[in-house]
């Protein structure tokens, strides 16, 4: 402005102005280009590996570590009825997830409540298509995300059969599998985790599936197995696991699969997914312990069923807490989700006097309802969480135990209502005399075992 002030004349000032142009019309060019740059997403090739490895250790959690975890706890005669649910209903959920499960969930619709049909049979998806990660300008193949996603859509009503193992139709089991995961799965997952989703919209924390996992599966477990009823024997014969190994064998494969659960949740191979690694290590190891420890005072031994039970117990628990909380608070998150569970197990089940026979709400509910509460509390700054000083605690937890409820309510009606459908038209039990000789043989024709 100062060589303005030396020049006199109109001559003057609109050569000067004239010289001025290109470089303000230079100037501006590049503004635009670097404003083009900022929005030009990004496919880091370092997200994309760990997240197809997430994806890979979200299925080997379901085959074989779940199905060697719940089959290691049956009796023998029951084995392979199992490993063949608990395969056939990954199976039968990755395909109704492609044709119109994502849809319904992650489809594109303002609705609160569901995701709408914009993606049936994945319908405008392809190679070139992208999902958003939690960093602005960062995204993965949307096929990739499909494929995280239908992970956890496989194993969620695998986790459900536990509940009333030993007793059910084969058929029944598929039936329930694929008409839960429409009506309570997909509506709840779209509700906690879809951009458009009422619990998403409120602030709900669940970072890898607290409730739409853990909560949601829990208490269908817990109304199938009142409405189906106990085993023949229950409280008479022996019905203890058949084989700590492979149960030791399945919860092992369960932690380490979980680490795609839980790490891949966060999308990104960054600091957020070391948190979360972390975090899944540290409150496992302390459930574990705590049970364990629990165990020995009040029954003078810790057992491996106990430490098995711990370690999925701590896993459940720190799951919608991992990327949020700090290791400190998982350490305390852990030992309490653990003593909440043992107690469900060890003393409200048997006051109730319902056969939930691997304990699936025992652990699954009670550690998700544990874990989806305090992630509200452990989450802030005070207990070491990732929460600023202008987070409010108080209307956070209230939010979580919204998502609670609703996850509760929701599961608990959806599945009360499917149960007593399937009763009604196909049948939900084996008779009396096919439960004693046991599913391997009458629903599979097969043995697990050869004398």
């Amino acid at each position: 402005m100062k060589q303005f002030a030396k020049v006199s004349g109109l001559g003057a000032l609109a050569s000067a102005a004239l010289t001025a142009l290109p470089v303000w019309a230079q100037e501006a060019t590049e503004a635009t280009a670097e404003a083009a740059a900022e929005v030009v997403p990004v496919m880091d090739k370092g997200d994309v590996s760990w997240m197809m490895v997430s994806t890979v250790l979200v299925l080997f959690m379901t085959i074989p570590g779940l199905a060697l975890f719940y089959g290691g706890l049956v009796r023998a005669k029951n084995m392979l009825s199992i490993l063949m649910q608990t395969t056939m209903i990954a199976c039968v959920l990755m395909l109704v997830w492609v044709i119109y499960g994502y849809s319904f969930t992650f489809g594109g619709s303002t609705s609160p409540w569901w995701g709408g049909t914009g993606k049936l049979f994945l319908s405008g998806v392809t190679a070139d298509s992208m999902a958003a990660t939690f960093s602005a300008g960062y995204v993965i193949p949307e096929y990739l995300f499909i494929a995280f996603q239908m992970t956890f859509a496989a194993i969620t009503p695998a986790l459900i059969i536990g509940a009333f193992a030993e007793r059910v139709k084969f058929s029944a089991v598929l039936v329930f599998s694929v008409l839960w995961a429409t009506f309570s799965y997909f509506p709840i997952a779209h509700m906690v985790w879809d951009a458009n989703g009422y619990l998403f919209a409120k602030g709900a924390i669940d970072f890898a599936g607290g409730t739409v996992v853990h909560i949601n599966a829990g208490i269908a477990a817990l109304v199938g197995c009142i409405v189906i009823g106990k085993r023949v024997g229950y409280g008479k014969d022996n019905m203890a696991p058949h084989s700590m190994v492979l149960t030791m064998v399945g919860a092992s494969m369960l932690w380490v699969g979980w680490f795609g659960f839980n790490v891949g949740s966060n999308l990104e191979a960054n600091g957020g997914a070391t948190l979360a690694m972390i975090n899944t290590l540290i409150a496992t190891a302390a459930a574990t312990v705590a049970w364990s420890l629990m165990e020995a005072v009040a029954r003078g031994k810790a057992s491996m069923l106990g430490a098995a039970s711990g370690m999925v117990a701590g896993l459940v628990a720190v799951t919608p807490a991992c990327g949020t909380i700090g290791p400190m608070g998982a350490i305390l998150l852990g030992v309490l989700a653990s003593l909440c569970c043992y107690f469900f197990v060890t003393v409200v089940k048997q006051k109730m006097k319902y056969d939930d026979s691997l304990d699936v709400f025992g652990i699954h509910g009670v550690g998700g309802i544990v874990g989806a509460v305090l992630t509200g509390v452990f989450s802030a700054a005070a207990f070491g969480g990732v929460k600023g000083d202008d987070y409010a605690m108080m209307s956070q937890l209230w939010i979580q135990i919204e998502g609670v409820l609703i996850t509760v309510v929701w599961s608990g009606v959806v599945s009360f209502v499917l149960f007593k459908a399937i009763d009604m038209t196909i049948g939900l039990r084996v008779d009396n005399d096919t439960e004693r000789q046991g599913l391997d043989l009458a629903s599979h024709g097969e043995q697990a075992y050869h004398s």
